[in-house]
């Protein structure tokens, strides 16, 4: 179990956020980090949720259509790792991303960018819970219900790359969830939210706009 008392902002210099932007959004039949939300796009809204948890190690992984999303990572000045593999799925951004992991990080945020609405204290929740569990996966829950982002420690960075990607990122944790999982409930309906098509993101707009 970690000390209690470690410093907070230690632990967020430590984590980065891995943000997933490389997927072809088919069956959303329209570019999904790029959709208007707010006063930016789905991406600005999602690199926000950290930037205000006070998180600036963030990662962008990108794929299908980069060209389109460079311009917008130089403006905010992100780093960001092509995912040559996109085509194969989530699983490889993921590998991507960790493989892109800063030497000494310690842990990492995972959310893909179609969970946009994550409240910036839910990731505070997330790290309050690792500092008092210590334990290597923790998991927002709204509604006894699993969502995003996962808080990742390094303890599974050479469990995530050597596995073989059946079944996704899910099934591999879940493999380590007894041991090694923690929930976190979190009045946060935001981790359950994604925009798969139109008319969920229709929905995520009218929330936005109240």
């Amino acid at each position: 179990m970690m000390n209690r008392n470690s410093n907070m902002q230690d632990l967020k210099n430590d984590r980065t956020a891995i943000i997933i932007a490389a997927g072809y959004s088919s069956r959303m039949k329209a570019f999904k980090p790029l959709l208007p939300l707010g006063e930016g796009t789905v991406l600005e809204y999602t690199l926000n949720t950290f930037l205000e948890a006070g998180i600036s190690n963030i990662l962008v992984v990108l794929g299908y259509q980069k060209e389109k999303i460079e311009p917008l990572l130089e403006k905010y000045n992100i780093p960001w790792v092509y995912n040559e593999n996109y085509d194969q799925g989530m699983y490889s951004s993921v590998v991507a991303g960790v493989q892109a992991l800063p030497s000494g990080s310690k842990g990492f945020f995972l959310l893909p960018v179609d969970i946009p609405l994550v409240k910036s204290s839910t990731i505070d929740a997330l790290l309050k819970a690792y500092q008092q569990s210590g334990k290597n996966i923790i998991y927002p829950s709204h509604n006894k219900k699993k969502g995003h982002p996962p808080l990742i420690s390094s303890y599974m960075y050479s469990k995530i790359l050597a596995y073989d990607g059946s079944g996704g990122l899910k099934t591999l944790l879940k493999k380590y969830d007894r041991e090694h999982g923690e929930y976190v409930n979190v009045k946060d309906e935001g981790v359950l939210l994604d925009i798969d098509y139109y008319e969920e993101y229709r929905q995520l707009v009218e929330k936005v706009n109240k």
